[in-house]
């Protein structure tokens, strides 16, 4: 399902129980310096990332000052979060102008909050450019969080160069068969630069399925839940998305790959290592 860019005017954009992709939520909230935000999602365990600017959170007795370093936009420095444990109310409080990503997993468990700086992001560069696949990967829930917390995975891809192509070899992870396969919902926002750029989210619901493909453009939003799921971007354009991914019986994230490109995997440099970190 592809959302269309559009002013949220700060409500969620996936709320808690959607239809199509239950495990996760998602909001993204602007705010001007001074001006505040509060929350709390019931039955979920919330990551919050600015995407530009600053902000400072409070939660329960614990605040977490100056959070992020961006300025004008998601390739202007490193991202770093607050993770907000579920049914816990927190407040977004803007030092400068900012807006700010709330990603979401359903979880029952209430754990403990913390702070993700940008020395702490799990990194992982892969892919060639001769293969067009060359990308970047800042995880910012990823390997170093596994025991500190419940499904949600937080991470955020970037196209190296222009062009080419990201969740390549294609791949799904939307049924419960361990250990070849985990049921993750999974939800993207998607950027360019420059922000006229757009690029094409594919999805192939079976081998045989001749499938959907949506326009992206700097904005969208693309919910999957089953099926898989490569894209690209136009030529000249960079692109980049904010991955959120909530499993249905466990945090570690296993793919399938799609048997007709699968040898893919061992053509293209440092998929194994990609695969790793999604846990």
């Amino acid at each position: 399902m592809h959302i269309p860019p559009h002013d949220n005017a700060n409500r969620p954009i996936v709320d808690r129980d959607d239809a199509l992709v239950p495990l996760v939520y998602f909001n993204r909230i602007r705010l001007k310096a001074g001006e505040h935000f509060d929350y709390r999602v019931a039955g979920y365990e919330t990551c919050i990332v600015p995407a530009t600017g600053t902000v400072t959170v409070e939660t329960g007795n614990d605040t977490f000052a100056a959070i992020g370093n961006r300025g004008v936009d998601v390739w202007d420095g490193e991202p770093e979060g607050v993770y907000i444990p579920t049914d816990t109310p927190a407040r977004i409080t803007a030092l400068t102008d900012t807006e700010t990503f709330i990603a979401g997993a359903r979880f029952a468990e209430t754990l403990r909050p913390f702070a993700v700086r940008a020395a702490d992001l799990d990194l992982v560069q892969y892919g060639s450019d001769d293969t067009k696949t060359h990308r970047k990967i800042k995880h910012i829930l990823g390997t170093k969080y596994h025991d500190r917390v419940g499904r949600l995975l937080v991470s955020e891809l970037f196209t190296v160069g222009t062009g080419g192509w990201s969740g390549f070899p294609s791949h799904k992870h939307d049924t419960d068969r361990l250990p070849d396969e985990t049921r993750h919902d999974e939800c993207y926002n998607f950027r360019f630069r420059p922000d006229t750029g757009s690029g094409l989210q594919m999805l192939q619901r079976t081998e045989i399925d001749p499938g959907d493909a949506y326009h992206v453009m700097n904005g969208s939003t693309v919910l999957i839940d089953r099926g898989y799921h490569p894209c690209c971007v136009l030529p000249g354009y960079e692109m980049y998305y904010f991955t959120i991914l909530g499993g249905l019986s466990q945090r570690s994230l296993k793919q399938h790959f799609q048997p007709a490109h699968a040898a893919q995997v061992h053509t293209i440099p440092g998929i194994l290592d990609m695969v790793a970190k999604f846990k």
